[in-house]
């Protein structure tokens, strides 16, 4: 496993999320759906916008979070290691999701 891939990785994937990855302001859709401007379709078509985008915003938080982790782990050299069993997380798990915390057998348990 190398771990300058993984770093890299994530370092870029936290980049991409501090960005907004081309996501919209959340404060200007609220501003337009405040306007109440167009019939009442228009306005819910609004409402649930500023809602996806919140939803998105407050994901894209949680991955931010669970990234600095990772790179913490890296640094202390545990990275790869699931949080519950202890045991080594499969490389193709952490090559689609490198801040996972379990592996998936963990994972599994947990949505059981």
């Amino acid at each position: 496993m190398n771990m300058a891939t993984f770093r890299e990785a994530l370092l870029h994937k936290r980049s991409e999320l501090s960005q907004g990855a081309g996501l919209k302001p959340l404060q200007s859709s609220m501003e337009h759906n405040n306007g109440r401007q167009g019939d009442m379709a228009d306005q819910a078509a609004g409402n649930n916008e500023v809602h996806i985008q919140l939803r998105l915003k407050q994901t894209d938080a949680k991955i931010l979070q669970a990234i600095d982790e990772a790179l913490v782990r890296i640094e202390k050299g545990t990275f790869g290691l699931c949080r519950d069993c202890g045991e080594p997380i499969a490389e193709a798990r952490l090559n689609a999701i490198p801040w996972t915390r379990v592996c998936i057998t963990c994972k599994e348990k947990q949505k059981a």
